[in-house]
């Protein structure tokens, strides 16, 4: 059940409990909006909904039953994507107010989600069910070798510097099968760039310390 106390902080939803053995603890995305959070400095409660046991609410909140969504005074957005941009725009240290600024921003968000990430989901799912034969690999590496050239010739995508398009486009890269598939330094020294960042690694610890709580929780009830 959804909790719905009264706040003045943007609220972000996330599952209350995920599997952390070869589960999607560390990559939630949640993490996305808490990390956007802790760069920009605004302050923001964390709130849960049940993986198992979707109820109305959830889905009047987040029609596809999934996380994150979040409130923000009389705002409610679903999908991790404009989530992250409604958050961006409250603050420039994740977008840039100059016209220019803000469309390479918006292209290159929009870009890890439409141009990268979901040829890169489908890729890892295959490939995490064992499937003999994924015949994504070829379409994959192809964006991730775009990617690779471009940050061959810069530090960040925008701007030159940090901005929201780029705490997303390390996330989607951060998996680590897709590091794994070829060959790419400057996307993987860039990836460890963006995630050294102090806010990833509050948002991470903060996120792995709050599913490490659930696990433990169920563990015990369970024995």
């Amino acid at each position: 059940m959804c909790e719905t106390e009264m706040t003045d902080k943007l609220v972000i939803w996330t599952f209350e409990w995920v599997r952390m053995t070869n589960g999607p603890a560390g990559f939630v995305r949640d993490l996305r909006l808490r990390w956007a959070c802790e760069e920009a400095g605004i302050d923001y409660d964390v709130k849960t909904v049940s993986l198992q046991e979707k109820t109305p609410e959830h889905f009047s909140r987040q029609p596809f039953g999934q996380v994150p969504f979040i409130k923000d005074g009389e705002i409610e957005i679903f999908e991790s994507g404009a989530c992250l941009l409604h958050i961006a725009r409250k603050s420039e240290v994740l977008m840039p107010r100059d016209p220019v600024g803000e469309a390479e921003t918006l292209q290159w968000t929009i870009a890890a989600l439409n141009s990268v990430e979901t040829i890169s989901v489908p890729w890892w799912f295959l490939e995490v069910t064992g499937a003999k034969e994924n015949g994504l690999t070829g379409w994959l590496e192809s964006r991730l070798s775009f990617v690779e050239g471009i940050l061959g010739e810069r530090e960040w995508l925008v701007s030159d510097r940090f901005t929201v398009a780029d705490l997303l486009m390390a996330d989607v890269l951060r998996v680590a099968k897709i590091r794994a598939l070829g060959d790419r330094p400057a996307s993987e020294a860039y990836i460890q760039r963006v995630t050294n960042r102090p806010a990833f690694q509050k948002a991470y610890a903060a996120q792995m310390a709050h599913f490490e709580a659930a696990d433990a929780a169920r563990n015990k009830i369970g024995t």
